[in-house]
């Protein structure tokens, strides 16, 4: 079983001067959870190589088991250090792909011609794709067979407003996940801010928050028939 996890590319939080990325529990939570289950896991982002990584993912208040077994984990890290390209990676090798959240993809991810096609390819396979967090903004352009928005009806969640508010970035992001899936038809849900939450529909399985990241990669395995 092959999964390819892809990450954001993108480092600069807007016209901030701060920095962002990916958000590390969401990343290594999920690796974790596949790689211990026997999935071959694949890196990629838009430019290849060490993709950014939120610096506030890295605060000491933010560390999780996961999080820490990644520090102590020098193949890990050498692996993340190392992503393809995305444009070089061919949808039909893997059978799944799952997204890490962080603020970083809503400006790359959701706007890249390689995710937008590799997400397309894989549900029209039959295969799932996963996201978590803020990476639900990777759907914001995907159109399923129909034409439409692919989030047009299915349930789903992601980084809810009110969550959004709390880190006081609503005027800074490109724009707000929960308000994008709503707009694009989606049927949004969420749980209280930072509590775990997932929506699963047929092949598009989707988390609110980084404690959705671990039940989104069960949820990932269990439509891979490995739970």
């Amino acid at each position: 079983m092959k999964v390819l996890i892809v990450l954001t590319s993108h480092e600069d939080l807007g016209n901030t001067g701060k920095k962002t990325g990916f958000w590390l529990e969401e990343f290594a939570a999920p690796y974790y959870a596949l790689r211990d289950a026997g999935v071959q896991l694949t890196l990629a982002s838009p430019k290849g190589g060490q993709p950014p990584l939120d610096p506030k993912s890295d605060d000491p208040s933010a560390q999780t088991d996961a999080t820490r077994r990644f520090a102590a984990d020098a193949a890990a890290r050498a692996e993340l250090a190392d992503t393809k390209r995305l444009a070089d990676v061919d949808a039909s090798d893997f059978d799944a792909v799952f997204y890490p959240g962080g603020h970083g993809p809503l400006w790359d991810l959701a706007e890249d011609p390689a995710s937008i096609a590799l997400i397309e390819k894989t549900i029209a396979a039959g295969k799932p794709v996963a996201t978590v967090c803020h990476a639900p903004g990777v759907l914001r352009h995907v159109k399923g067979a129909d034409g439409k928005p692919m989030v047009a009806g299915k349930s789903v969640t992601g980084f809810s407003n009110a969550e959004e508010a709390a880190v006081g970035l609503t005027e800074v992001v490109p724009f707000l996940v929960e308000d994008m899936l709503k707009a694009s038809g989606g049927n949004y849900s969420k749980a209280a801010d930072w509590q775990p939450h997932v929506a699963v529909d047929g092949l598009l399985i989707t988390g609110q928050n980084p404690a959705s990241s671990e039940p989104v990669a069960e949820a990932l395995l269990k439509a891979l028939g490995h739970a």
